[in-house]
Formats: structure tokens, C-alpha cells, sequence
């Protein structure tokens, strides 16, 4: 049976970031589009790739790295967009728990990961700085690693800039101590990858859906596209529209996690080839991609120019790093040109 109806799996509950999502529908972009789209959340956010690759959802939400991970493990799904490019992802920790800049002063300590992938990244990255995985306890938290940390069950976890590390600051801001207590050793720097690329945030489709409905992928994501030009333009207004529909994210914290993922999202939602020639490289450095694996994404179904891509991807994420400083100090909605760079 034909449909108009597109089911679209988030990659865990609503947050701030998926703000496009939800405005392409409260806004009538799909509809204008003449498509609809049922928004779905994920009990366990580990199943989002089995779930699309297996042809149970049409597309969805999810990382590079696990985009890639999927397919080598025989579940076809493909990368059509970027939602939020390279958010700083790392290991954090308070300051005073006796972890320090340096790796090696986890060894002995109890460590969070949100999914098998966290662990695989921690694992890889002991080796490197000469120690083994039974050096650490590795806990799994979900999405909860903020809230382990808090509550003392974990030292230090893996999460993102714009998300757990905001939840760790409103925490110290609410005992009185200064937010930058939350400190993150970056895993792109600790690896040497020269970019957190591997936590991309990508829309992703099953293979066989993609195949059966081009164009109405391409709809899809020229209603994306309005909703990101929207609310790139009229932050406010947009965060309020997103509020209403949502209530749940009508909260301070839900705010500045808006204002720290503003800089981070893609405003051409293109896959940017460099990112995915060096998470597939670091693939097979963990072992988790084939020698020989491909990577797994499309910027076909978009249509519109697309742009440059950087020259200089270490400043850029240099100049990234100074302006999310700056947020966090400031707090606003602001962008960060990287035009000639």
C-alpha cells in the first residue's frame, strides 16, 4: 500500500536539538511538502539503528559513528543529512574528583558510556596511553551520565558539550560553585582525530525505504532545511514555538542547552566528505569497520548548492571551541563564521 506517511525515530527524547524536527511539523512544512512524518521516541536509544536497518522505521536520528557501525553490521541504513556537526564529545568530570587533564589519571576510577561504542572508544583509548581496559570500571548510563556523576555513582562519563556538560554546570551553578568545575577531556583530542566528527548527529534512512521513495526523502528534508533556516534566523521566536508544542523543554536548562547546540547545527544539513573519510578511518582503528568498508552516505537528496567545506579544520575547531567558551560565559544564540577558513 502506498502512503504519504513517514515514521521518523528520534535518537532519545526530545531535547534541544531536535528542534528542526518538530518545527517542520508544527510549522506545515511536511505538509506543504504533502507528506506527513509520525514522530517517535526510543525506549533504549540503542535500538534506533536495528530498528530503521531492520525496515521497522523508515528513518531516523543517530551518530557517525554508529551510522557506520550499523551498516558493517549488516543493518543498511545511509546518511542523508547533518543535524548537528562535530559537538565537542568527551570524557567528563568535576573538578576535585582527582581526575585531571591528563588520561592516565582515570586509571583506577569508575567511568560512564551511553552505548557499546563509549566503551569501545575508552577501551581504545587506554591502550594508548599505556594501560588496559581492567585499569577502569566501566559503567553504562544511558543517557543518564550527567546524573550518574552528580549522584556519585560514576568519576567521569562520556557525553556531549552542548548536553550532559550543560547539566553538569547548572548543577555546580546550584551548590554554588563556578560552572567551569565541569571540565571534558575531548576524545577527539585524546585520540588525535582532529575533530569530533564521530558524534555527528545525521538523518539516517533505511536502505529499502530510500530506494522505494526517493522523493519522498527529499521532501523530507526540504522541509527540514525551512524549519533549520526558521530558526537559525529567529532563534526565539522558534525556541518559544518549540516550548509550546513541548512543555517539557520550557525550562532554564532546556534554554542554555539551545543556546550551546545554536553554533553546532548544520545550516546546509550536507554530509561533509572529510568528517567521513576520518570516522571511517577511526572505524577501522577500533575494529569495528571491515578494511575495506565504504562509508554509508548520500548528499543526493539535497537540493541546494553545497558549500565548502573548510580548509582548515583544526582552526575551525579551535575558533569552535574559544565561541562555545564564550557561550557558556555569556549564554545567547550565536554562530560561528567559518567562511575562508
Amino acid at each position: 500500500m502506498s502512503s504519504d506517511l513517514i515514521t521518523f525515530l528520534l535518537n532519545w527524547e526530545p531535547t534541544a536539538y531536535h528542534i528542526p524536527i518538530y518545527l517542520a511539523q508544527t510549522r506545515g512544512y511536511f505538509k506543504e511538502q504533502g507528506i506527513r512524518v509520525a514522530i517517535l521516541e526510543p525506549s533504549n536509544p540503542s535500538e534506533v539503528t536495528e530498528l530503521i536497518g531492520t525496515g521497522k522505521i523508515d528513518m531516523g536520528l543517530k551518530a557517525m559513528i554508529h551510522t557506520l557501525a550499523a551498516k558493517a553490521r549488516g543493518y543498511p541504513v545511509t546518511s542523508v543529512g547533518s543535524l548537528l556537526d562535530e559537538p565537542f564529545t568527551g570524557v567528563l568530570y568535576l573538578k576535585g574528583s582527582g581526575i585531571t587533564p591528563d588520561f592516565k589519571s582515570l586509571k583506577g576510577k569508575k567511568i560512564g558510556y551511553v552505548g557499546e561504542f563509549g566503551k569501545i572508544q575508552i577501551d581504545e583509548l587506554t591502550k594508548h596511553y599505556g594501560m588496559t581496559p581492567d585499569d577502569y570500571t566501566a559503567v553504562r548510563c544511558g543517557m543518564n551520565v550527567a546524573k550518574y556523576i552528580i549522584e556519585g555513582k560514576i568519576d567521569a562519563g562520556v557525553g556531549i558539550e552542548c548536553i550532559q556538560q550543560v547539566e553538569l554546570e547548572e548543577y555546580l551553578k546550584a551548590q554554588g560553585r563556578p560552572k567551569e568545575d565541569a571540565q571534558m577531556l575531548r576524545i577527539d583530542k585524546l585520540a588525535e582525530l582532529g575533530c569530533c566528527c564521530f558524534c555527528t548527529i545525521l538523518y539516517i534512512a533505511n536502505d529499502e525505504f530510500l530506494a522505494a521513495n526517493p522523493e519522498k526523502v527529499r521532501k523530507f528534508l526540504n522541509a527540514i532545511k525551512k524549519a533549520t533556516d526558521y530558526f537559525l534566523e529567529n532563534p526565539k521566536d522558534a525556541w518559544n514555538e518549540y516550548c509550546d508544542f513541548k512543555p517539557q523543554m520550557k525550562t532554564a536548562i532546556n534554554t542554555k542547552k539551545f543556546e550551546r547546540c545554536f553554533a553546532y547545527f548544520s545550516e546546509s544539513l550536507y554530509n561533509v566528505h572529510r568528517d567521513w573519510r576520518k570516522v571511517t578511518a577511526y572505524g577501522k582503528r577500533l575494529e569495528i569497520l571491515p578494511k575495506d568498508y565504504q562509508p554509508n552516505y548520500s548528499n543526493e537528496y539535497l537540493s541546494w548548492e553545497e558549500p565548502k567545506e573548510v580548509e582548515d579544520p583544526l582552526k575551525a575547531q579551535a575558533l569552535m571551541a574559544a565561541h562555545q567558551e564564550e557561550c557558556r560565559s555569556c549564554g545567547g544564540c550565536r554562530r560561528l563564521c567559518l567562511t575562508g577558513i
